[in-house]
């Protein structure tokens, strides 16, 4: 049992909590009192505390007797938070998803003697595992996945609810979009490239750019030809790149814009919806497709996002706690999956939570 320094008491929060407390000695700190009384609600024996991520001695404080940090706030805190983390000597795994390059911290924790692991939640996170893995095993000619969270009963002219806080969809839907093209990386505006896909059990979705690659870029620049899309019903693209085209998510109009898109995206207590992603990873006669289905979990009322992008971070936590990876610096998943005791872990670990990868494998 290790002592385990949760930083971050939101929606998935709570479900990583809840995960780790079975297992470990939980503590959780975050701003938001409702929050954390929520936690203490659904499981007594997680301490929960009070302060403010900004603050460096708050955070200093918090984490002084952990062993481990798990670190899961807004993505503009983040990487800040990270550094004070790492700083303080504290094996950390963060999915806050941070603009700023996380690799800029590999000395420093190299220096501190201090395991890092960061984005390993859904995506990024479950495919860069992935990724990790198969490319330790042989020569890839290409990677690309889609992903992304939907109501299962979609209303218009949205037909969307953001399982976070809005301001962080929006930066999706207007931060240039980096992929790999026969061997170059290029860039393409956010919601372009749209195409139709067809999932069984929710029919004809839309796939758009989005900038999801983040460190694959650098650490598996190799590949010649990588992309990522997120997925949402059809029409919603073309609404929100009017949004964008007409200033609304400019600087000086983006929180008002998130603030009205607040309501009309905020999904409401115990309402159904879905994770859905794929992804397709091509060697030279070979095509590997993973894909992957949850939905809300009523019986804890946590949310499949929650669940998928949680119990990610939690089985990461544990390839710590249990030793299964301890080597020093600043690690995204890919750098952890091609350990196949690791990305064996995580898949079981999300097996036994109900959350399975279906792989097809085909001869091309």
């Amino acid at each position: 049992m290790a002592k385990v320094a949760q930083i971050g008491a939101g929606m998935i929060g709570r479900a990583m909590a809840y995960d780790l407390s079975n297992d470990h000695q939980v503590s959780v700190g975050d701003f938001n009192a409702a929050a954390l009384k929520s936690i203490s609600a659904l499981a007594p024996s997680i301490a929960t505390y009070q302060f403010d991520v900004q603050n460096e001695n708050d955070i200093r404080g918090f984490i002084d007797d952990a062993d481990l940090v798990l670190l899961a706030v807004p993505g503009f805190l983040g990487f800040n938070a990270l550094k004070t983390i790492i700083n303080h000597g504290k094996n950390v795994v963060d999915i806050s998803f941070s603009n700023e390059n996380f690799l800029d911290l590999n000395e420093l924790a190299i220096k501190k003697g201090v395991t890092a692991i960061v984005d390993a939640g859904l995506a990024p996170g479950i495919p860069n595992f992935l990724l990790g893995l198969h490319d330790a095993q042989g020569e890839i000619d290409s990677f690309e996945y889609y992903v992304g969270g939907l109501p299962k009963n979609p209303k218009p002219p949205f037909n969307y609810k953001a399982p976070f806080s809005p301001i962080d969809v929006i930066e999706e839907y207007t931060r240039p979009a980096r992929m790999v093209v026969d061997g170059k990386q290029i860039t393409r505006p956010a919601l372009s490239e749209i195409e139709d896909m067809y999932f069984e059990k929710l029919g004809t979705l839309e796939a758009f750019n989005t900038d999801g690659l983040r460190s694959i870029l650098i650490t598996m620049s190799h590949i010649r030809n990588m992309k990522e899309k997120t997925l949402r019903y059809a029409g919603h693209a073309a609404l929100m790149a009017n949004y964008r085209n007409a200033g609304k998510f400019d600087e000086e109009r983006i929180e008002q814009t998130s603030n009205e898109l607040f309501d009309a995206w905020r999904l409401e207590e115990r309402e159904p919806e879905v994770t859905i992603m794929k992804i397709i990873i091509q060697e030279k006669s070979v095509r590997i497709e993973y894909n992957l289905h949850d939905e809300y979990d009523s019986k804890t009322g946590f949310t499949s996002m929650s669940r998928t992008t949680g119990f990610t971070a939690t089985a990461t936590v544990n390839m710590i706690a249990q030793g299964l990876f301890g080597d020093v610096g600043v690690f995204p998943p890919e750098l952890v999956g091609k350990e196949l005791r690791c990305t064996d872990y995580l898949l079981d670990y999300l097996s036994q939570r109900d959350i399975k990868l279906d792989k097809y494998v085909s001869k091309l």
